[in-house]
Order: C-alpha cells, then structure tokens, then sequence
C-alpha cells in the first residue's frame, strides 16, 4: 500500500492538536489514547514524541489512570491560586462598586481597572494588577462604561452654527 502524506503537515499537526485541546471530551479522548499505546507497549517518551506532548504529562496521566482508572482521565475542576480578597471584602467590594469612585476618595469618574487596583491598595492592601481587577469585576458581574469623549471647552452655540443640517431645516418627525 502506498503511504499517504499530508500536505503542509508541520501546520497542520499543530492545527490538530489544537483542536484536540479545545475541548474536555477531545482532551479527555487524547489521554485515552496515550494511556492505550503505553498499555501496549510504548514508552511514556515515545508516546510523548507520537502524540506532542511532554513525557512528564504523558508519566502523569499514567499514573492517575493507575490510581483513579478512567476518572483518573477526566477533567477535572481547576482551583487555580485563592482568592487574595476574603469573602468578607469580596462583598464589602461590590458594595463599593456600586458607588462613585469619588465617594471612596479615589479621584476618578468611573470605576476601571487601575482605579480598583488603587482602591484595593488603600483599603485592603492588597497588590492586585490592572489585568487582575479587570477579571474581578468580570467575576463580579460588572462591565466596563467608558466615558463619552467631550471636546475641552466647546461652546454649544458654535457647535450649532456649524452643523450640516441646523435643527430649522429638518423635517417635522425626522
């Protein structure tokens, strides 16, 4: 039999593998198969080579499958680093957000990303970055409102000797 090729197949091996990582069922399925080719004889390094991952995650998901069987496989629920604020501040800050910045003594019009940061310095000391307090008020079901741009010192009775069309010259219910 002929072997077949792919064409491009350094982009398209990275193309699938992505694929295979964007969802649990796909991600869940690789591990499968990595757990199936060392059962029949491969290597953890092998099978890392084969399939593109590190030997160490291929090791890992080996093991967990030793300890948890198919469970051991699934993906699981990542707890990530915890929280810097205490449930307590976390609530004493969306009550905070519902207020002006200038009501706290931070002066700025609208809540963002440094002003949080800033605010959670003085108040809590706690050292959060921008990126960070944007993810925050995400997680706390708040969306950034950026203000209107207003022309410095426009003169409203100028603006409208200026306008293509003055509000005299529109038709009625237009």
């Amino acid at each position: 039999m002929k072997a077949l090729t792919i064409s491009d197949s350094e982009n398209m091996v990275m193309a699938l593998q992505d694929e295979i990582r964007r969802n649990d069922a796909s991600r869940y399925d690789h591990r499968l198969h990595s757990v199936l080719l060392v059962a029949q004889g491969m290597s953890c390094p092998q099978v890392a080579r084969v399939l593109g991952d590190a030997p160490r995650t291929v090791v890992n998901w080996v093991r967990r499958f030793e300890d948890r069987g198919l469970s051991g496989l699934q993906e699981g629920i990542r707890e990530g680093r915890p929280s810097r604020l205490s449930p307590k501040q976390f609530d004493r800050l969306g009550q905070v957000l519902r207020k002006s910045p200038r009501e706290v003594d931070i002066e700025a019009g609208l809540w963002d990303g440094p002003t949080l940061s800033t605010y959670l310095r003085q108040e809590f000391d706690i050292v959060l970055k921008v990126r960070q307090c944007q993810r925050l008020f995400r997680q706390m079901g708040f969306r950034l409102r950026k203000p209107r741009p207003q022309v410095a010192k426009a003169d409203p009775e100028l603006q409208r000797t200026h306008k293509k069309t003055s509000s005299f010259g529109r038709k009625k219910g237009h």
